[in-house]
């Protein structure tokens, strides 16, 4: 790796220099630091593909870079996925959660000083409160909650949480009576559920759900999902068929120890034969390979203040218990 001090700067607003003392430097992100980035985030105590600047690039129209990377001499220790919204730097508003992603040798009082450091430089670019959403401890590679106790020392406040719902695999229950009936009726209906390649049919069967059952569209067009899943094999598709006819499916997102259903939809046919309830089944036995939890995803709308009891308890009958997604605010 080469040293921090040859880096290009590439401060994004205003320009300014690269903080630095003795034996720590901050920097901001510029495409010249992608492959030192990425490869800091794939070995992270809490890295996951969302950070790699692959998927983070894919609408990055639509963001205000504001990502950091912090060092220790030439060792790069840290590095913050964020935006700007006027005078806040959000971590991060285009991902689901987003957070101080840290190197596996960080402890408690190194992730507290580079809590600091962080601090200090997003206050030398003029920021005035830093919103931040850290990676739940599910899709961590090891334990990685220091970041929330030096927030908290910092003075942050918990803004917001969502419920999600997840599936422990090493200790699952067994399924409720209603989702075994409908196993065995997906069964009858000779329902098969492979792997494939086909989006587009599902995603017009994605949308058409959505739109009618919720009035809402997925987060991704097809053509950013298509790119997405081109340029990450842990992007999954798997659809239920009867008679070569999609009647439901899931596009899931694999991470180290955690398969996560992105996507789940069903047609009216396919929620009548139980379709929908044997891609999870499915999506169960795939994840037990080398997952130790299977992530549903939130049921909660309205900034977490409401939950969707029916879908939540629809993930429970699985065995899925609750999960949170927290929000922190602090004012710097």
């Amino acid at each position: 790796m080469m040293s921090a001090e040859t880096l290009p700067v590439c401060a994004v607003r205003p320009p300014h220099k690269v903080a630095q003392t003795s034996s720590c430097r901050t920097s901001d992100y510029c495409p010249e630091r992608a492959e030192a980035w990425d490869a800091f985030v794939r070995t992270a105590r809490n890295g996951v593909f969302l950070f790699e600047r692959g998927y983070l690039g894919y609408h990055a129209d639509r963001f205000q870079e504001a990502s950091l990377m912090l060092w220790r001499g030439d060792e790069l220790r840290a590095v913050l996925p964020a935006h700007h919204v006027g005078s806040d730097v959000v971590s991060h508003g285009g991902l689901s959660f987003g957070g101080l992603v840290l190197h596996p040798g960080t402890g408690a009082q190194e992730t507290l000083n580079l809590s600091e450091q962080l601090i200090d430089a997003m206050r030398e670019r003029g920021a005035r409160r830093l919103i931040y959403k850290p990676v739940p401890h599910i899709f961590h590679r090891q334990p990685t909650e220091d970041d929330l106790y030096a927030l908290h020392r910092l003075g942050a406040r918990t803004t917001r949480i969502d419920l999600s719902t997840t599936i422990d695999l090493a200790r699952r229950p067994a399924f409720a009576k209603g989702r075994r009936h409908a196993l065995s009726k997906a069964r009858r209906a000779g329902i098969v559920v492979r792997s494939t390649n086909e989006l587009a049919a599902y995603w017009a069967l994605l949308s058409g759900v959505l739109g009618e059952r919720h009035g809402t569209q997925p987060t991704h067009t097809l053509s950013e999902i298509t790119l997405l899943a081109q340029r990450f094999a842990q992007i999954r598709f798997f659809g239920a068929y009867a008679d070569e006819e999609l009647l439901a499916g899931a596009v899931v997102y694999r991470y180290d120890g955690v398969l996560h259903t992105q996507y789940l939809a069903a047609s009216v046919a396919g929620r009548e034969a139980g379709a929908l309830d044997a891609v999870i089944a499915h999506l169960i036995e795939e994840a037990s390979d080398g997952c130790r939890w299977l992530s549903f995803g939130i049921s909660t709308t309205d900034q977490g203040r409401e939950l969707n009891a029916g879908l939540a308890a629809q993930k429970e009958m699985f065995g899925g218990r609750g999960t949170v997604l927290q929000t922190l605010e602090l004012e710097l």
